[in-house]
């Protein structure tokens, strides 16, 4: 049975409840990012003390975690369009290389924009989701409307937490109460910070390969929908394939999680974020407040925002 049969009423209510449709105006497109204010990004600034600078994008190549199964989501692939060319001059003149990407825009670490889900016609704060096309993309909420990510990041490591040596078991479902004792840690979440949930399925992927990591993720579950609205957090970025749990043969599955924070809370969700190396790093010094930079390229009309973010600390 799928989540949404289980439990419509129950969806129905708790998407109205968190609801952010209105609150910064009919013509809203960023959602809360308009939390991530003047004052976030100072939270920030003054988490980036030793200059240690950690990269959470995984590799932009072919042996991406893509399986195939979605279309269009193609792992990235470079080619080569001009190699060593001359533009003029004889064989001692300068020669040139150019090369060129094709990638799905949610094949590899990327910020998925409040275009990303509709139901019942609706994408958020009321839009008809008419307003994207195969032609024009998304004419609304296209990643161009998203601007600079840049404020104070929280490691929520789940797995350590819970004390899981490397990872979460396949499609575990986090719960408010794991976020809760993650977060019981050197920093209170304040209004427009952004949250950094580590499940370890990172490690999935180096030991065993893209299909057990993609195959089977665990993720956000429907419970956690609530406390991250009553925290307002900016955004919030995992390092799994789906974000919420997932097994690919549960083809009835209809991501009650994503689809609640995209279309009604409007939260901007960050997938196949690699969060190892920063997570170790703030299990050692006890300290899990960052200062993230995240900006997406700003793809006009996109739906989908290729990021390679960096923490700072």
């Amino acid at each position: 049975m799928s989540a949404d049969e289980g439990s419509a009423i129950d969806l129905a209510e708790l998407a109205k409840r968190v609801s952010n449709w209105g609150r910064w105006g009919p013509d809203d497109q960023r959602g809360t990012l308009n939390l991530v204010d003047d004052a976030a990004v100072g939270r920030g600034i003054a988490c980036a003390r030793r200059g240690a600078v950690f990269s959470l994008a995984i590799p932009f190549d072919e042996d991406g975690p893509q399986l195939g199964n979605i279309e269009g989501r193609n792992n990235p692939r470079t080619t080569r369009h001009i190699v060593n060319m001359a533009w003029a001059g004889g064989d001692s003149a300068a020669t040139w290389n150019d090369d060129h990407l094709d990638l799905g825009a949610q094949a590899a670490t990327h910020w998925d924009t409040l275009a990303h889900c509709s139901y019942e016609g609706l994408l958020y704060n009321g839009v008809s989701n008419t307003v994207v096309t195969a032609e024009e993309g998304a004419t609304r909420f296209g990643v161009e409307t998203i601007g600079p990510v840049v404020g104070r990041a929280i490691m929520l490591d789940v797995a350590r937490a819970l004390g899981y040596d490397e990872h979460l078991p396949p499609t575990y479902e986090i719960i408010a109460a794991d976020l809760d004792a993650a977060a019981r840690v050197d920093v209170d979440i304040e209004p427009g910070d952004i949250l950094l949930v580590r499940t370890g399925q990172m490690a999935v992927w180096r030991r065993d390969g893209r299909d057990p990591y993609s195959q089977k993720s665990p993720g956000l579950g429907v419970d956690t929908v609530s406390w991250l609205r009553e925290h307002d957090v900016g955004a919030v970025a995992t390092d799994t394939l789906t974000f919420e749990p997932m097994d690919f043969e549960d083809t009835d599955y209809s991501f009650p999680t994503q689809k609640i924070l995209l279309r009604d809370v409007g939260l901007a969700l960050g997938q196949l974020w690699d969060l190892d190396a920063l997570a170790a790093d703030c299990a050692t010094d006890g300290r899990h407040g960052v200062l993230l930079v995240a900006n997406p390229l700003p793809v006009t009309r996109g739906i989908g925002g290729p990021v390679a973010p960096v923490a700072i600390k």
